[in-house]
């Protein structure tokens, strides 16, 4: 067993986009496992949109990570010593032991993987939070009926690609928006999307919006927000259902984007819109990462990994996601 371990501690609280500069590699003592726990080494490291928030040293729905704290975030590793009789040496967990290489870890606080079933990186990816985050807040806030019309913003992210996939197992129409044109390929013809179209390379979003959407839009999955999603809500139908699941074009900023008040487009249309963090599901999750697979099994779901090799690679990746440079999931592979 390692004597220490690597670690990424917050160095300063980032100004606009986050720069490696922002974060510090450190090595810290790693202590014996207790009864009850096991010592893990990662695998991989999962990057995600809501880490972005948890660095402004402000709360939200969760406590920030103030300057000189571990860095958190999902992962997967495999055991190396054991003093828990349900997990041996060799076994894979899922767990949110943050960015570091090592740690000693309850036992109760992990969840065993099997390698047989899928990839052990799914537990991050489609069968652990970004999954959930698509199954449930597709499914659950939306509420989709066959023949209806979805947009997805973010549609070749980690969530918004499955978002996509699930609505048409729904038998709706699917309108993706992403930014770059190997994405757009991507999501239409091997995803499945029915269309999608370039923000970056579209100057005006409602008359394309209109021109993909011409009986009006029913669903929106709502990863991005600013100028998209003001464009998005004008062609909403009466009754359209929109789930809030994230706001990456706004993370970034130094202060806040003026745009449209659209709150008369809610009343008049009555929509329902709704914002969720996945968590509030978890009691279901088991149910969602069983449909999921099974749907993965039959050819219906596919996913996408974008990997990073090595552990001290792990705040560019973090920063390549916010800046959109990833198709599907990112990860860091330890």
């Amino acid at each position: 067993m390692p004597a220490t371990s690597r670690r990424f501690l917050l160095a300063a609280v980032p100004v606009g986009l986050p720069k490696e500069s922002d974060f510090k590699l450190v090595e810290a003592p790693l202590p014996a496992p207790d009864p009850g726990q096991v010592v893990v080494k990662t695998v991989y490291l999962s990057v995600d949109p809501y880490m972005r928030g948890r660095i402004t040293g402000v709360r939200t729905y969760a406590d920030p990570v103030h300057v000189g704290e571990l860095m958190v975030g999902g992962t997967v590793g495999q055991v190396i010593e054991s003093r828990d009789p349900s997990l041996q040496p060799g076994d894979y967990v899922v767990g949110a032991w943050g960015w570091q290489d090592h740690v000693s870890a309850p036992a109760a606080y992990l969840r065993k993987l099997n390698p047989q079933v899928a990839p052990v990186s799914t537990a991050l990816g489609v069968l652990g939070m970004p999954g959930m985050t698509a199954y449930f807040g597709f499914l659950d806030l939306c509420q989709p009926k066959a023949g209806e019309t979805v947009v997805v913003s973010g549609a070749a992210g980690a969530v918004g690609s499955l978002v996509g996939q699930i609505a048409k197992i729904k038998d709706c129409r699917v309108i993706g928006i992403a930014g770059a044109d190997d994405k757009i390929t991507y999501i239409v013809n091997d995803l499945g999307y029915d269309s999608a179209f370039n923000y970056k390379t579209t100057t005006d979003y409602g008359a394309r919006l209109k021109d993909l959407c011409p009986k009006g839009i029913d669903c929106y999955f709502d990863n991005v927000g600013g100028v998209i999603s003001d464009a998005v809500f004008t062609l909403l139908n009466p009754f359209a259902r929109v789930s809030v699941c994230g706001q990456i074009s706004q993370y970034n900023l130094q202060s806040p984007e003026q745009g449209p008040r659209l709150l008369s487009q809610i009343l008049v249309k009555q929509l329902k819109v709704e914002g969720f963090i996945v968590t509030r599901f978890q009691e279901r999750w088991a149910q969602g990462i069983a449909q999921m697979a099974q749907w993965m099994k039959e050819g219906r779901i596919k996913y996408h990994e974008d990997i990073v090799e090595g552990f001290e690679n792990t705040p560019r990746a973090f920063i390549d996601m916010l800046e959109g440079k990833n198709t599907g999931k990112m990860l860091v592979k330890a």
